[in-house]
């Protein structure tokens, strides 16, 4: 069992991701934006983090390239989780070291097949 942390601003895509993820046998912390989420970085050690990009006071990227300066962060597989496929994203994901991209709506499976991998 994996504790990850999960980040999303729509309550019920959120609901969603927390359903599969506690179906999975995992513990999940919820955040709803990346400062909320860098403070439960800090506070409860996830061994993973799926985050969404777009959400307000701090976007996934940002959030993503903070909690990589924090030592509960450098090297913990980081997951972005969104509808958006711009190529300067992705190429913005890759520099802030996010460790993957999942397109919304997600695939159960894959996630707790990534999960699995990766956590």
């Amino acid at each position: 069992m994996s504790r990850i942390l999960a980040v999303d601003d729509t309550r019920a895509l959120l609901g969603l991701l927390v359903d599969c993820l506690r179906k999975g046998g995992h513990e999940v912390v919820t955040a709803s934006d990346g400062l909320e989420a860098l403070d439960k970085l800090r506070e409860h050690r996830p061994d993973m983090v799926i985050t969404d990009l777009n959400m307000p006071r701090m976007n996934g990227l940002d959030f993503i390239e903070a909690a990589r300066r924090e030592p509960e962060g450098r090297s913990l597989p980081m997951l972005l989780l969104t509808t958006e496929t711009a190529q300067e994203l992705k190429a913005r994901a890759r520099a802030v070291k996010a460790t993957g991209w999942i397109n919304k709506p997600f695939d159960p499976e894959q996630i707790l097949g990534l999960v699995a991998r990766l956590a």
